[in-house]
């Protein structure tokens, strides 16, 4: 049986507007060239969110509250024919020092098992070193998005010698290089 490949999508600062803590969907905003990206590589990918949340961990907003707001965006991809199969999510802050939370690869175990992915055929998308660290852990190739908190972070990646497959600042754009890259 062939195995599937995916893009597996960090949330906030990759698809949306990263307003610090999204959870309001009055808050709700796609960044420029999402949805035309997906489409891009819809027949291609399946796709997946992982995203920490750790907004929920600190009490900023409760768990229903992640689950409304992105069941609105899952909601508004669905419309534009874009299904994301799955989000996975950590509501933990970094000193809980838990299994689920990027770079550390408890969902891509799930995404493997469960939808039968190549990840070595896969591409993980982030604007933190830790979605790219997260990545390259599990195995995939990486694209560093300089939209949300990207650009406050590339000198990170440097620095702790973190280096995706490309560094892109536009998601079509990158869609466009990962379908070049088929």
């Amino acid at each position: 049986m062939t195995k599937n490949k995916a893009i597996i999508l960090d949330r906030d600062g990759v698809l949306i507007e990263d307003k610090d803590y999204a959870y309001k969907i009055e808050d709700f905003e796609l960044l420029p060239g999402v949805i035309d990206g997906l489409k891009l590589l819809n027949k291609k990918f399946l796709f997946f969110i992982v995203t920490n949340q750790s907004g929920i961990g600190r009490g900023y907003y409760t768990i229903e509250d992640f689950h409304n707001f992105n069941n609105y965006l899952i909601e508004i991809l669905k419309q534009k024919k874009i299904e994301i199969l799955k989000t996975y999510f950590c509501p933990h802050i970094r000193e809980d020092n838990c299994d689920c939370r990027k770079p550390k690869t408890k969902f891509v175990d799930e995404i493997t098992k469960e939808f039968n992915v190549d990840m070595k055929r896969s591409w993980m998308i982030g604007d933190h070193p830790s979605d790219i660290q997260f990545g390259i852990n599990a195995g995939c190739k990486t694209i560093f998005l300089t939209t949300g908190h990207g650009d406050k972070h590339i000198d990170e990646l440097e620095t702790v010698k973190i280096k995706p497959t490309m560094i892109c600042n536009n998601f079509f754009i990158a869609a466009k290089e990962i379908m070049r890259r088929l």
